[in-house]
């Protein structure tokens, strides 16, 4: 049994909603179908997601929403004349989306969180009726049917371990059954959210709890690359990735996983293939537990940019029982969390996301530093990039790091901070946004276009 999740750009016309349809047909292990919301149609148009969420802001607001209630009909509607399906169904559609609102209207989280899961719920409704049409024994299957139970958390759900003893029964079923991500339902009965991303949390958690042979997510790629096409033109594909290189990767800045989608699959061992749903033959990029490392030690590049960081300088810190804690308890009082925090005998560095440094939080924070833990020196430096190089590879090869500092002397990057994860996989690298680019395409050339040379102990 596989289970196969089409992200929004692969549900966000008719026309791909017949792509997704021979998909299924073609293979009869696809018995599970996690569907998102319609995504882009073209590079200029709005995300179903994001139409629903105007539309709560609206609700929120007491102001009319009549136009973008509309706007999120009109988009079922395209897709259902498409198909040539019955007009009662966007008719339900809208029924359903106004009985939320009718419902939730006064609770503005539980509202934001019913209405965006709409957008994935109504779209297999559409799908498993698509598939019906063609003569399919397909079936939709509602998330609390399923058996998907999670922390009342609205935004930021978290599975239940029982979700899986209750998913198991779905290998019973003999239709194709469509089932929408991006939600699940509380012990409560409330409706909640998964994060950002999560339709592949969805499917992740599907293909746990039914043991699936192979757990597909379709998206609009033939495969992962193993670094930024915006910054290196036409990169080499990721043919074979480990679970913790992928979630590296994500982490460190890949759009096409989300970090946290991986999990529920990795205990199971349950291989995952990054396909293209419109070009299914491609091979795509296989997730697996281990890999041959001997061709490539490192697997792939990422970089992210809007980091700053705090320095914290102090003469015999190291001697200081408690500093740290009492240094990151600061952050935790502001709400504050951080990415990493490199360190040295006297002085330390706390990587974060310079969006947490608004609102005079900055101010409060070097404040309370310098007076609460009596430091030489604190500052903040902005503009920081950070670059990660993954690959379980790098701990059982010589020369991988040094590949590294030779790409940036040779791109004439300065690096303002180098750490190494305690896993082992990552080697992480800070420097100016500026220098983003060219440090990246260093590293790049020095790790995937010239031989692979690193001795193997």
């Amino acid at each position: 049994m596989k289970v196969a999740k089409f992200g929004g750009s692969s549900v966000a016309s008719a026309e791909k909603f017949m792509k997704v349809a021979d998909i299924v047909m073609t293979d009869q292990e696809r018995r599970i179908v996690v569907v998102s919301a319609p995504g882009k149609r073209f590079k200029d148009d709005i995300k179903m997601t994001d139409l629903l969420i105007a539309l709560t802001s609206q609700i929120l607001t007491g102001n009319s929403y009549a136009e973008e209630f509309k706007a999120i009909i009109v988009r079922y509607k395209e897709i259902a004349d498409g198909l040539k399906l019955k007009s009662y169904i966007c008719d339900e559609i809208a029924e359903n989306l106004q009985d939320i609102i009718d419902t939730y209207k006064e609770d503005a989280n539980r509202l934001l969180d019913s209405v965006k899961a709409s957008g994935e719920d109504n779209n297999a409704r559409l799908m498993a009726f698509y598939l019906q049409s063609l003569g399919l024994k397909a079936q939709y299957v509602n998330p609390k049917e399923a058996g998907i139970f999670v922390t009342d958390e609205p935004g930021n759900a978290q599975v239940l371990k029982q979700s899986y003893r209750e998913l198991a029964n779905l290998r019973e079923r003999e239709e194709i059954l469509v089932i929408p991500g991006f939600f699940g339902y509380s012990e409560q009965g409330n409706i909640v959210t998964f994060p950002r991303g999560g339709s592949d949390i969805t499917g992740s958690i599907v293909a746990a709890g039914v043991k699936a042979t192979m757990y597909e997510n379709f998206t609009d790629v033939d495969s992962i690359v193993c670094v930024n096409p915006t910054i290196v033109e036409k990169p080499k594909d990721i043919k074979e990735i480990t679970y913790r290189e992928m979630r590296e990767l994500s982490y460190a800045g890949f759009s096409v996983f989300h970090d946290e989608a991986l999990h529920p699959v990795v205990s199971q061992k349950i291989p995952v293939c990054v396909k293209n749903t419109n070009n299914p033959q491609a091979p795509g990029t296989l997730i697996v537990a281990e890999r041959d490392y001997s061709k490539q030690q490192v697997a792939g590049i990422a970089s992210d940019e809007g980091f700053c960081s705090i320095y914290v300088s102090k003469y015999l810190m190291n001697r200081e029982i408690g500093f740290g804690r009492r240094l990151l308890q600061i952050l935790e009082d502001e709400q504050i969390s951080y990415e990493h925090t490199p360190s040295g005998i006297d002085d330390m560095s706390i990587i974060l996301r310079k969006c947490q440094l608004t609102n005079g939080k900055e101010e409060r924070v070097l404040e309370r530093i310098q007076k609460e833990l009596n430091v030489d020196d604190v500052k903040v430096q902005y503009g920081l990039a950070l670059i990660m190089v993954v690959g379980e590879g790098m701990t059982s090869s010589v020369g991988v790091a040094a590949k590294a500092t030779n790409a940036f002397s040779e791109a004439g990057v300065n690096l303002e901070l180098i750490n190494q994860g305690s896993s082992e996989v990552s080697m992480m690298f800070g420097v100016k946004e500026t220098e983003l680019n060219k440090a990246v395409q260093s590293l790049y050339k020095a790790y995937f276009e010239q031989p692979v040379s690193a001795l193997t102990l």
